[in-house]
Formats: structure tokens, sequence, C-alpha cells
């Protein structure tokens, strides 16, 4: 039966599932609305393009595109490149060949390539060679004279776009593709290279192939001997090998250039210079740098000194100039090692005049003195601040070899900490002892200016108000806390003595006296309170003593309790619990116990043979009469022969 309920309501609920929902819902059709619909000014900018991507032509916007319904974030279907080479095979843009554009490699094809459409062809960013000069300088393109290919067909006509199997993506070897322009045959070819057979050859040696401010596109420094004819050095054009030197090596350029020349008698001498290899340095032919060198400025020096090269944090402004290293050093022979013009400290004070006067100041860092300015500094560059050779404080450890050790403390001063000693210490010489840049505070004053602020205090500590901070500190670190020159006690003590007079035979000792934390209760530059106190009154000592400042807040305070002092000894004491006198005799300073009522009040006990301190709280009490908490009820009843004995009848 109640099966058969259960398939009766399923019926019913079918039927009311399956019924029309009115008239005409039958016929009604949904249609999804295209992403243009939406992106109304991206279709005005589609429909404008001269070349459209064909997955935008088509209204394929999910070929690269994921659906992102109303929420306003772009979605790929891939990152990058990736993406493009979904329909753009690698291999079928040379992505296989040897050499590919480097902005394809490591970069991406929006760099020249519009995503949507454009109208440059190929959907290129910018029209022919400009789309190329978003990221090559345009001045290499644009001198004097201008190869025509170039000028007619942009740099498609001999390089390719996305990868090739030469260097440079050139379209074929450097030699076939010259010639394809110009034919070897002609005779004016023949004439202009003397008869030399050069078709094929490397036509990059002496012209260059987008333009040059020379005639028939020459480079900027030709070899003059090319201007007599190439079988001054060669071999005759129509010999067996007509490229074959007359000379090898530099004998060779010995013919024009004279070793005594070159060289003119420095006793330094470069080894190439020595080797007689002239074209380890010099192009044969022709360069676009002066006197004719393989490479420009630093650039050349840096392919057989590597290390040497200006890209450092700091560089050598004379290294990124036009001398390059020639500012230092003679390319060929010189009087000083390294090939150096002069001697160091001559060739720096050249160049850094004011630094050089410092020597005339009363102390002078003897590597400064001595002219060793490369002890110090790198000459090339440095990862360093004032092109130091190291960090700071390895460089100078490199001569104060104790330091290092003697610095290694506990606690340690954040210029040592952080390696930089010309935080206080001058580099090349100063008119203070040890290069100290100025004088004592001075010094300090320039970390610690808020510090300072105290010497204006109402009581000031006689070494701070002299600016003697090193009458307390060490200035590279110390073992003991606040980097003081020995622990606390015997520091403080070395003056204070008289503050420790007496202390072996002390009954009692101020626990911060005894472990010589003095600065828990004075403040050692300076305090608005005699005594250079931290704080005034009872505050100071509830600093530590917190439960009785807790105990004294909600009960009746003994009238001295307000005054520590009244009672106790700061330091240390003859009695017990730092009292100044025996118990009696201080409340004796407020309590006449030769009284008659005195005696009363007390049972008629003799004072002398009372501590005070055994029935009353010395600070306060819930009890008018200063009494403890805690009473015995016959002596709350005064009934002292409950428990004690009469003596003498008494």
């Amino acid at each position: 039966m109640r099966l058969w309920r259960i398939l009766a309501l399923a019926a019913v609920t079918a039927g009311v599932l399956l019924a029309p929902a009115g008239a005409g819902a039958a016929d009604r059709k949904f249609k999804r609305k295209e992403c243009l619909d939406c992106h109304t000014e991206e279709a005005k900018k589609f429909s404008a393009f001269r070349y459209t991507h064909e997955a935008v032509k088509k209204g394929e916007c999910e070929a690269c595109h994921q659906r992102h319904g109303i929420v306003p974030k772009l979605l790929l279907k891939e990152s990058g490149n990736k993406l493009c080479y979904s329909c753009h095979k690698p291999a079928s843009i040379g992505m296989d060949q040897p050499n590919v554009h480097a902005v394809l490699k490591t970069g991406s094809c929006t760099q020249c390539h519009a995503v949507h459409g454009s109208n440059a062809p190929h959907m290129l960013k910018a029209e022919g060679s400009a789309a190329c000069w978003e990221c090559h300088d345009r001045k290499a393109f644009e001198r004097k004279n201008v190869h025509p290919v170039l000028a007619k067909e942009g740099c498609g006509a001999c390089h390719a776009t996305h990868a090739s199997a030469q260097k440079a993506l050139l379209k074929a070897e450097e030699g076939q593709l010259c010639v394809k322009c110009h034919a070897p045959t002609s005779g004016g070819f023949a004439k202009a290279h003397g008869g030399y057979p050069v078709a094929g050859k490397r036509c990059s040696a002496c012209h260059e192939p987008h333009s040059s401010d020379q005639p028939k596109l020459m480079k900027a420094s030709v070899h003059s001997a090319l201007s007599g004819g190439c079988d001054q050095c060669h071999a005759a054009p129509g010999s067996p090998k007509p490229f074959a030197v007359q000379e090898a090596g530099g004998k060779l350029c010995a013919n024009c250039h004279d070793a005594k020349d070159v060289t003119k008698g420095q006793k330094v001498v470069h080894a190439p210079v020595r080797k007689e290899e002239c074209v380890a340095c010099h192009d044969p032919h022709a360069s676009n740098n002066p006197a004719m060198t393989r490479a420009p400025g630093a650039a050349l020096c840096a392919g057989c000194h590597p290390g040497k090269d200006a890209r450092k944090l700091v560089s050598h402004k004379a290294m990124s100039g036009p001398k390059a290293c020639l500012g230092c050093h003679q390319p060929h022979a010189a009087p000083v090692k390294g090939l150096l013009a002069t001697d160091v400290s001559k060739g720096c004070a050249a160049c850094h005049p004011k630094v050089a006067d410092q020597a005339k100041r009363k102390v002078v860092h003897v590597p400064f003195k001595d002219g060793d300015c490369a002890t110090c500094h790198d000459p090339h560059g440095s990862d360093f601040p004032g092109m130091t050779a190291s960090r700071q404080d390895k460089l100078c450890f490199g001569c104060h070899a104790d330091a290092e050790t003697r610095f290694v403390k506990a606690h340690t001063h954040k210029p040592v900490i952080e390696g930089k000693c010309s935080a206080c210490h001058a580099g090349h010489s100063a008119d203070r002892p040890k290069l100290l840049k100025t004088d004592g505070a001075k010094m300090c004053q320039g970390c610690h200016g808020e510090l300072m602020k105290l010497a204006s205090a109402g009581v000031v500590h006689k070494p701070f108000a002299e600016g003697a901070c090193l009458t307390c500190h060490d200035p590279h670190g110390s073992n003991a806390g606040g980097m003081i020159v020995k622990d606390q006690k015997a520091l403080c003590l070395s003056c204070h003595a008289k503050v420790a007079a007496n202390s072996d035979s002390a009954k009692s000792v101020h626990a911060a006296f005894a472990s010589g934390e003095c600065t828990k209760c004075h403040n050692p530059h300076g305090a608005k309170l005699k005594g250079l106190l931290n704080a005034a009154g009872p505050d100071l000592c509830f600093s530590c003593h917190t439960k009785q400042k807790e105990k004294m807040a909600g009960e009746t305070r003994h009238a001295p309790a307000d005054d520590c002092l009244s009672c106790h000894s700061p330091h240390q004491s003859a009695q017990p619990k730092l009292t100044s006198e025996p118990v009696l005799a201080l409340c004796e300073q407020c309590h006449d116990v030769k009284a008659s009522q005195f005696s009363t009040r007390h049972a008629g006990i003799d004072a002398k043979v009372m501590h005070c301190v055994a029935c009353h709280d010395p600070h306060s009490s819930k009890d008018p009469k200063f009494l403890k908490t805690a009473v015995h009820p016959p002596f709350a009843a005064r009934q002292c022969d409950s428990c004690h004995l009469p003596v003498g009848g008494k």
C-alpha cells in the first residue's frame, strides 16, 4: 500500500513538471550572447584593423580565451607563447633552428605582434623596420649612407624574423647573401676589391651592413694599408692562396709599425705586443672603433680580463668613459706594473685632487700615505660603496686582524655588525687619533641624538656631561650589556667606591646592588632627580616590590612608608632588611617609648626588650594600630600571662 502511494505521488509530480507553462512555451528558444555583444568597444576597434587575427574574424574568442561570465577577468587558455603555439606550431616558424630571435626565445610573441589585429602586415605592432626599432637602436641604421636594400625593403631583406641557421638571423651565409645583389663577376666589383676573389667571404670585415658615415658603407676606422692595395699585406690576387699574409703575426705589422715606436722603450710590455699578436686587439682591415680595435672601450680588454669589466654595482667612472681602460692604462707598454701610465697614487690624484689633499691632515692612513690606493679600493669597480675591494670590515680586518676576534662580543656596536667602519673612522686621513671623524660625544650624537637630549636634564652624570662616552662604553663591543667596558657593578664602583664600603660586614645587601644592576634604580646618563634616580619616592621601589605596592594600595599606610629611605638604606646595611638603624631606634624617631601612655598600651613591658615589627606591620595594615592581620587571641585580649610567666613579680 505504501509503495502504491509513492508511485502515485511521483506520477503527479511528473505531470506538473511536464505541463506546458503557457501559450507558446514549446516554441521558446534561448540564444547565447556573443562576446562582442558586450565588448562593444573592442568590436569597433577590431573592425578597423586592416589585418585581423583569423580567430577574431570568425568570432571565435574561445580559441584563446576561457569564458568568464560577468566576472571582469581575462582568462587565457595558456600562458605566454604556449597559447600561440597551439595554432602556430614551433617548427613552422623555425624554432628548431640553432639561432632563435632573442625576443621569441626569452620573451613573448606579443612583443612584436598585436594579439587581435593591426594595420601592419602579419599583425605587427609597427610597419616594416619600425617594429625592429622598438628594441634595436635605430641610430645604427640612419647614418649618412644607408644600405639601399635596407632603405627599400627593410630588415627582412637580409634577416629572418623568427629563427635561422645563421648567426644574426641572416637568411643565408654572409658572403652568399651579399652576392645576391652585388654580382662578383661585374668589372666594378672586381676593381673595387683589387681583383681579389672576395665573393662569398665575410664582407662585414670592411663594410657596415646597415649604414655608415663613410663612402661604400666602409667602417669608421679603416686600415690605411687598404688604400695602397691589399697586396701590401696579402699575396697577389692571382696567386694560389691570394689571402695568405706575407709574414706571420706581428712581423707583418712591424713592416710599417716599428716596435720601438709602439713600446716607446717602456719596461712593462703588454703580452699581445710582446708575443707579436697585434690582431688580438686590432682588426687588420676595418672597425667602427678608434685605432681599429676589435671592440669598443672596456669591452675589448674584458675579452682577456673578464674580471675587470665595469659591470659592478659601483663602477669606476673612468671605465665607462670614452677612454675606458686607457684612462689609467697604456695599451702597448708602460713604465709601471699593470701597464699603468703612472704611479697609482699619482694616477688617482689626477682625477681625485680633493682626496689627495687629505694627505695634509694630522693622522694619515698608512696605505693612503704610501700611495697604495689599490690596497683598499678596486680600481675597476666594486659591489661595495666607495669602490672598496671588499666589505668594509673584511677590508679593515685584512690589516687589523686582531680586531676581528676582539670585536666578537655578546654585545656589538651596530656599525661593527653592519661592517661600516667608516661610520666612525675616516678612510684616508683625519685630524684626530685613530682616524676618528669627529670628537667625543659629537661622534656618538650622530646616531644617539635622542639620548644626548638627557644632557639638559636636571642632574647629569659627570662623564656624560663631559662627553667622555668611552669612560663607560667600549666603542666596538663588550660582553657586558650596554657595551660597557666592564660589568656594571665594577664599572660604577670604579668611581663610586664609597658606596661599597664595609659591604663584606653588611648583614643585608640590596639585591639589585648585589647583582650589579645599578641601572635598575639609577640612570647612567642623566635624570631629573637627585642621585640620577629613575623615579621618585616609593614608585622607584615599587617597580620591583610589586606585591608590597598592591598590599599598601588597599590598606592604611604607615606615614613613613611614603619615603622608603626614612627607614631603609638603598645599597647595604649593618641591619637586617636594609634598615638604616635597629628597629627600636627607628621607631623612637617618631614614638616616645618612655611615655606612660606607651607603657600602658604595651602592658608595661620595657621597650628595650620589644621587637616592634613582631606585632606591627611597618608599612600598612587594615588595623588602626598597624597590628598584623593574624593575631593570637590571648594577645588580642591583652592576656599576656596566658602564655608568659611574670619576671620579678611583674
